[in-house]
């Protein structure tokens, strides 16, 4: 079973940056009711897909207050615990102008590999200075899951 998962946030000053569970160093992170990880939102979104479980605002209602700064990462233990099967492999595409990914792809792969037991791949791209995400206003990400459920 294969699943998408979409996931955008806006920078913000008073935010740390997180993506994929790896804090990087940048003068902005992203503003969300978590702690705003559009990777491993993207993940989530993918994986639940897959399963047939619904997304991740129905999972963890961003009204409900004991969503407020959660570690997406649980969230993704949480959302993986949901499902029938097992996560195969995980496809990430994250599209951003700054900051560059390159030095914490291999960091992200890891994490998020350890989480899903799965195979992890995350490609990072940027939108050519095109639209919001062009002008630096935020964060984008797409993620694509398969899950066996033999």
């Amino acid at each position: 079973m294969i699943g998408i998962g979409y996931d955008s946030h806006r920078f913000a000053d008073g935010h740390k940056l997180v993506l994929g569970g790896v804090e990087i160093d940048h003068p902005q992170g992203l503003e969300g009711h978590s702690d705003a990880d559009v990777v491993t939102h993207a993940v989530i979104d993918a994986i639940l897909g897959a399963g047939g479980s619904g997304d991740i605002g129905t999972l963890f209602p961003p009204e409900e207050a004991q969503w407020r700064g959660a570690d997406s990462i649980d969230l993704l233990r949480t959302a993986i615990g949901t499902i029938a099967g097992r996560v195969v492999n995980v496809d990430v595409s994250v599209i951003c102008e700054a900051p560059k990914l390159a030095p914490h792809k291999a960091a992200m792969e890891a994490l998020l590999g350890e989480v899903t037991s799965a195979r992890v791949s995350v490609k990072a791209t940027t939108n050519e200075g095109m639209g919001w995400i062009g002008r630096g206003e935020g964060i984008a990400c797409i993620a694509v899951a398969q899950i066996d459920d033999d």
